[in-house]
């Protein structure tokens, strides 16, 4: 089973955050479908080569959010039951940490709230610009 999770130890992210954002991005966009089985705790550790209380921290929390289910013996997969509003949830789980590294990243390089905005309302501008 190839595996569409990596980490980057050094990004300053922990490891089980990093886990629990592929995870919920891939569930947002549909790379993980509903009842689609994910790696074995051990076989995510080994292949990441990471400890494998990380990956089991990860989902315990996915689970406990409620974006998958464990069944003991048999895996983790993506939960059926509500799967549209579990990627929604997901898809805002995703723009919220990027929005909350930017402006983190704006505060450690001393842009104050207002040089944050503008900067933020601009990205808007050309990301998502408003309809007529």
């Amino acid at each position: 089973m190839a595996t569409f999770l990596s980490v980057d130890p050094r990004s300053g992210v922990p490891i089980y955050l990093q886990l629990i954002e592929q995870v919920k991005r891939s569930v947002a966009l549909g790379v993980l479908a509903a009842g689609e089985q994910l790696p074995t705790v051990k076989h995510l550790a080994l292949e990441l080569t990471i400890n494998p209380n990380t990956v089991a921290r990860a989902y315990r929390d996915l689970e406990r959010e409620g974006v998958i289910e464990t069944a003991p013996g048999r895996g983790s997969f993506v939960r059926g039951n509500g799967t549209a509003d579990s990627a929604r949830v997901a898809v805002h789980d995703v723009a919220r940490n990027a929005l909350d590294a930017a402006v983190r990243e704006a505060k450690s390089i001393g842009l104050d709230r207002k040089a944050t905005n503008l900067l933020f309302i601009a990205a808007l501008d050309r990301w998502l610009p408003e309809q007529s």
